[in-house]
């Protein structure tokens, strides 16, 4: 039996793949934590290219009524983030990517594929 995946989840990592972010990946916490139910990590090609992907994942969350939405970083910081409903968006630079490593920092966390709505 398929678990039903979050919208916001499909979403997210739909919107990151259409807008080329780079190596996306979608760890499955609800086992190993309590902070959120998932992470979706993907890193940018540059600045420009962060700042983006993080407005553009605002738009996504205002279009969509996801009104408890929260976002923090810009294009120059080298990661954003957007929060929602258990779902947390972490788009980086490659070089905060590397440094933080989030996929080896939740190691016991598992990786999931997105199912597409339909």
């Amino acid at each position: 039996m398929n678990e039903q995946q979050p919208e916001f989840l499909i979403k997210a990592v739909e919107f990151l793949d259409a807008r080329k972010a780079e190596e996306i990946t979608v760890l499955d916490l609800r086992e190993v934590a309590n902070i959120a139910d998932y992470f979706v990590v993907a890193s940018a090609a540059n600045a420009p290219h962060l700042k983006a992907l993080g407005d553009g994942m605002q738009r996504l969350c205002k279009d969509n009524h996801y009104r408890e939405s929260r976002h923090a970083g810009a294009g120059n910081s080298g990661w954003v983030i957007a929060d929602y409903d258990g779902v947390m968006v972490h788009v980086f630079s490659v070089e905060m990517r590397e440094l933080y490593d989030l996929e080896k920092l939740w190691k016991d966390a598992k990786k999931v594929e997105v199912d597409p709505q339909n």
